[in-house]
């Protein structure tokens, strides 16, 4: 396994080309995308041909050190989620986005705060990050907890984008926290 990061409790690895069926089974739980699609999983044609292509091309773009990664238990290896850290489209690298994915079986366990807070750490301290930003769903509490214990500050709100409206609660927009290289070392 080519391990990019560890916790006390998990493994980040960069995704291989084997890994479709991961991506497939994690989309395809309606509570897992419940406020992304409004529970609708996402093709499986989508996540070979497309998204994981790009989840690979990105490591090459941003020499492995950004982008998406594979989330493991250190105990007996399952397959959790991933972990996302990447710069907007057009952003600049020292601004990236924090966000997360977990399988239903790993909520609840803190692994969210665990794998962020570690991918905080190395934002901060390896990769010349200035702002870590993540977005989320108003009514997605258990997100903007998380964002809140790792010490994320609420900095705007949005409106829902008029393609997701199907999503339970989209009629109260989104949010977007963001926590700056200055703000984590005084943490």
């Amino acid at each position: 396994m080519d391990t990019y990061l560890e916790t006390e409790r998990l493994v980040l690895r960069r995704f291989t080309a084997d890994d479709a069926d991961l991506l497939i089974e994690l989309d395809s739980d309606p509570a897992v995308m419940r406020y992304l699609t409004g529970g609708k999983p996402t093709a499986p044609e989508l996540i070979r041909e497309r998204q994981l292509p790009n989840i690979l091309a990105g490591y090459e773009k941003w020499n492995g050190d950004l982008g998406l990664f594979a989330a493991h238990e250190k105990d007996g290896g399952a397959f959790i989620g991933w972990f996302i850290l990447r710069p907007a489209p057009q952003g600049p690298l020292d601004e990236v986005e924090l966000g997360y994915r977990l399988r239903q079986a790993a909520w609840g366990n803190g692994y969210a705060t665990e794998g962020s807070r570690a991918l905080l750490g190395k934002a901060f301290t390896q990769l010349g990050v200035r702002t870590v930003w993540a977005d989320t769903m108003s009514v997605n509490r258990g997100s903007r907890h998380v964002m809140e214990k790792l010490g994320m500050t609420l900095v705007r709100t949005f409106p829902t984008p008029s393609d997701i409206t199907v999503i339970e609660g989209a009629e109260h927009g989104g949010v977007g926290y963001e926590i700056t290289r200055e703000r984590w070392e005084r943490r």
